[in-house]
């Protein structure tokens, strides 16, 4: 608290000491009058559209005399929108000679223009250090002292046992001399630099604008002869729209829907007798802050700090220039000739370009020299050819074409045809609608899409509303027009709100088709079904989306919320709690069982089902029927099998419709199945397999047949392998025995008894061989009759061709 008191009593002693006792307004601020001014001067509006994205259009129309100003005062928040959307038309033959309105630039420009170093909120310490050499006097209870300021510092003091933080200002006087004076409550500073002080009062000004009344006024002037009709459109920030509906329920006469749109004009000017329009829709709309005056950052260079005399070495040119040249090179049947070798020549006889057909024979030069070119284009088998007088530019690309003769590359051939330059397909400009400029402004061009201009419809500025100036008169409870994706409720008879007020508005009173139920959807929570009214819109209007209210007998009745409901469209809205029925709900699952088994092409299909079923049961203890309205959720895979059918469907429910008597139970039963599929290769089915599915019965008697017919086959097949295993397994050890002998008898030397050892190992190696070829013979006879039971098998498979519904 105490720092918050020696804060103020600064202020006031700086305020005290520089004397700013005058308080002038911000140049360029001056305060308007509110829109319309003086009655002479004042352009009433007449139109007013409101859509549902916070933005509106206003019509305003009058008279004007002469050469005459017109003055629409509106907010800065509005003169961005206005300034994007405004049309301005004097009609009768007058003219726009030009619109203008009140500009400042941002805060932070205006305070950088005045040179000192201050911000929007600038203590006391911040503001002595912006004015830093500057001559000032400083008073306090013991000396006055003057010079210029040097400084001024924050230092920490123990006073009492307290630390306090204290400024300090520093000044040079005359004589050299620096004194240092403590800030303290008895301080002063007068300022002794002339202009200075109004650099000061100028900061206030700016500092105090904020608080100005925000209103910007725009001069519209007019240049004609005689009494003419002057029309202004624009758009602008207003709050949005809303709708609210009542649902009379009538047993003698049906339902009634009445509609009301709440609107709510702050726009500070009254609306009388204006046509108001309400569009359910948000066209695109943005805000940009055009009336701010906006400064483009530029790029800052140093200046160059002299002129450097040593010798330079310049870069070689990498690109000799822009010109574009392209083209094919074929043989004389069309066929492509790719890797052709294609130079390019310029008039002094130098190389500007070398490159090789692609693969389709196109070659490409991107940066020759503009003027005369000569080609030489060559390939090994075929005549080369030269090509001279090429002229090119840099404006178009241009394109060669070559064929080569079939010969030797020995023989060059002279082609004398010239490059063809690409043609820029011409730019088609309609003068008549603002290509050439000459309507622009002219308002000749508006109105004629459908009807013919009224006479007198003159010259204008702007541009952008294409016949929106001339309306056929409206037919005078609001009339529902379709305008594309939107719709529109557009009053019949004028209306007046006066500014600063809203109003409720009557837009649809119409009788519609709406039958009362009851709904019941087990995932909402609700302890009992929903009472509801299943409307259908039979108006010819689309309803905007809103609030409800339902009266019966006279007596409100509950009330709801809908989204927007397009004509012949029929929608539940519920609105109350219906005590008098009681809802439960049971679900039961059968396990997955077979439903169908195929076999074709060697696979087996099993198609399985899991079935669901749900029970719904409702009591009614009143002494009038209900008709219950059953919202069953759609689940992904899953198929309705139940007698009950839905009566319609959403993208999320199935709705049944149930009817229940009084003091009576009923129930609705739901049944889905969720198709399952798997599949085998027959050949791949194992015995185990095959005693699964007959243990399930999953597969029918004749299934099981074929497949142990295949089984057995495949057994015969294993049996042939388990043959043809055994001769391998008996061949591999006699290869082995072979090398334990033949390692044996290279360590014989040759004694009598190493030679008997030696006979014996040639003997058995002897016996071995034979048995080698005679297995080798059995192994070959396994293996022929394995692929006729192979191919016996593959022909079973593929015979097999079954579809059983279980």
């Amino acid at each position: 608290m105490d720092a918050l008191v020696s804060e103020v009593k600064r202020m006031r002693l700086l305020i005290s000491a520089v004397s700013l006792l005058l308080f002038l307004p911000p140049h360029g601020n001056a305060q308007t009058p509110a829109a319309g001014g003086d009655e002479n001067n004042r352009l009433p509006v007449k139109r007013v559209v409101l859509y549902k994205n916070g933005v509106g259009y206003f019509e305003h129309q009058g008279r004007v005399q002469g050469k005459q100003d017109i003055a629409v005062t509106f907010t800065s928040g509005q003169l961005n929108d206005v300034l994007k959307s405004l049309t301005v038309l004097d009609l009768n033959g007058g003219r726009i000679t030009g619109i203008s309105y009140g500009s400042q630039a941002p805060m932070e420009k205006q305070l950088g223009d005045l040179r000192i170093p201050l911000g929007e909120k600038t203590s006391l310490s911040e503001f002595l250090s912006a004015l830093r050499g500057a001559r000032l006097e400083v008073r306090n209870a013991q000396s006055v002292v003057t010079g210029r300021l040097l400084s001024v510092e924050r230092k920490t003091r123990i006073s009492g046992g307290t630390t306090l933080e204290v400024d300090y200002i520093s000044l040079v006087t005359d004589s050299g001399e620096v004194r240092t004076s403590e800030v303290s409550p008895a301080f002063s500073v007068r300022l002794l630099e002339h202009g200075l002080t109004s650099k000061v009062d100028r900061y206030l000004d700016l500092v105090s604008s904020e608080r100005a009344p925000d209103a910007r006024r725009v001069v519209i002037s007019t240049d004609g002869t005689g009494e003419r009709s002057l029309f202004v459109s624009y758009i602008s920030e207003v709050p949005v729209w809303k709708s609210t509906w009542r649902i009379v329920l009538d047993p003698k006469n049906g339902p009634l829907l009445q509609g009301w749109a709440i609107v709510d004009n702050t726009v500070g000017e009254d609306w009388t007798n204006v046509e108001l329009a309400l569009v359910a829709g948000a066209p695109q709309s943005f805000v940009q802050n055009l009336s701010q005056p906006f400064y483009a950052r530029r790029p800052e260079l140093p200046v160059s700090g002299g002129v450097s005399f040593a010798p330079q070495t310049h870069e070689a040119t990498l690109i000799p220039g822009n010109a574009v040249l392209s083209g094919a090179v074929t043989d004389p049947s069309g066929a492509v000739i790719a890797g052709a070798t294609v130079k390019a020549w310029d008039a002094a006889g130098n190389l500007a370009g070398q490159t090789v057909t692609d693969a389709a024979g196109q070659y490409a030069f991107d940066s020759l020299p503009a003027g005369g070119l000569r080609l030489e284009i060559s390939e090994q088998g075929f005549n080369s050819a030269i090509i001279p007088g090429i002229s090119i530019s840099n404006d178009r690309p241009a394109r060669q074409d070559a064929t080569l003769n079939v010969g030797g590359q020995a023989q060059t051939v002279t082609i004398t045809t010239a490059a063809s330059q690409f043609q820029p397909e011409s730019a088609m400009t309609a003068a008549g609608v603002a290509g050439s400029g000459k309507m622009l402004g002219s308002g000749a061009g508006l109105g004629k899409r459908n009807f013919a201009p009224p006479p007198g419809f003159g010259a204008g500025s702007g541009g952008g509303i294409g016949g929106g100036v001339y309306r056929m008169s409206g037919v005078p409870a609001a009339k529902a027009q379709v305008l594309g994706d939107l719709f529109e409720y557009k009053l019949k008879t004028p209306i007046t709100i006066r500014r600063n007020q809203s109003a409720l508005v009557p837009i649809v009173q119409s009788p519609v088709t709406a039958e009362k139920v009851s709904i019941w959807n087990d995932q909402a929570g609700l302890p009992r079904p929903q009472r509801a009214l299943w409307l259908t819109n039979t108006s010819d209007l689309t309803l905007d989306g809103g609030t409800f209210s339902v009266l019966e007998d006279e007596t409100f009745a509950g009330e709801g919320i809908f989204d927007p409901i397009r004509p012949g469209e029929r929608r539940l809205l519920s609105y109350a709690i219906d005590l008098a029925v009681i809802a439960d709900s049971a679900q039961r699952s059968e396990p997955r069982r077979v439903a169908r088994v195929r076999i074709d092409k060697g696979v087996l299909t099993q198609e399985t089902e899991i079935r669901e079923k749900k029970t719904y049961t409702f009591r009614n203890e009143d002494a009038s029927p209900r008709t219950v309205i059953v919202e069953h959720p759609v689940r992904t895979g899953f198929k309705l099998r139940s007698a009950a059918q839905p009566v319609e469907t959403t993208a999320d429910w199935m709705r049944f419709r149930l009817d229940v008597a009084p003091k009576q139970t009923a129930a609705l039963e739901v049944e889905e199945v969720r198709p399952e599929q798997a599949t085998w290769m027959v050949s791949n089915i194992t015995s185990d397999q095959l005693a699964t599915f007959v243990q399930d019965r999953t597969i029918d008697k004749n299934i099981e047949a074929a497949l142990r017919r295949v089984q057995a086959q495949k057994d015969v097949i294993d049996d042939f392998d388990s043959q043809k295993e055994a001769r391998d397994n008996e061949a591999q050890k006699i290869y082995d025995d072979q090398q334990r002998l033949r390692e044996n008898m290279k360590a014989l030397k040759g004694s009598p008894e190493e030679r008997a050892l030696l006979q014996r190992y040639t003997q058995q190696l002897d016996n071995e061989e034979t048995r080698l070829a005679a297995l080798q013979k059995e192994t070959e006879q396994i293996e022929a009759k394995k692929e006729a039971a192979q191919a016996e098998l593959d022909r079973t498979i593929r015979a097999l061709s079954f579809d059983v519904t279980l």
